[in-house]
């Protein structure tokens, strides 16, 4: 291969590598009873690892409205608090539908819930549970949502 043809390609190629990272929200839903605080985890429809309920902004609503709707579709939030200020970000690769991976960086938002339904539009796709910060630190797999969940 040619120098010409090299710098050719990488003037093409490097740029897709250098794509920003998109962006979701997630609603990190919590509780405290009267000794401790419990977050709420639930699957990923796909891998089935424990993750927050998260996705991409939806038009018509701002960040933290949207991880409120994203709580209610994959967890059942019926009724909950959510801070209007991210309390932290982390990163990971999402795996599209064409099986590429694309860089996404999560604002995560505090989300006190106050009712919990069993009946949501994923509630067959995914399960739930409630866990301490620690234990969900310890089931999730991104380094920096570890990282965040510890810090709570």
């Amino acid at each position: 291969m040619t120098d010409a043809l090299k710098n050719a390609l990488s003037s093409v190629v490097t740029p897709l590598l250098r794509r920003p990272k998109r962006l979701q929200v997630a609603a990190l839903c919590f509780c405290d009873n009267k000794t401790e605080r419990k977050v709420l985890l639930i699957t990923s429809r796909d891998t089935g690892r424990w993750v927050l309920p998260k996705g991409w902004p939806i038009d018509g609503l701002d960040a933290p409205g949207s991880a409120l709707q994203e709580a209610w579709e994959e967890a059942g939030v019926k009724k909950a608090q959510v801070n209007t200020s991210a309390v932290g970000t982390y990163e990971y690769d999402k795996r599209l539908d064409g099986g590429a991976e694309v860089p996404v960086e999560v604002q995560v938002y505090e989300t006190k819930v106050e009712k919990l339904v069993d009946e949501f539009p994923e509630s067959d796709e995914r399960t739930r549970k409630w866990v301490s910060p620690n234990e969900a630190a310890q089931l999730v797999d991104e380094p920096g949502l570890q990282k965040l969940l510890r810090e709570i």
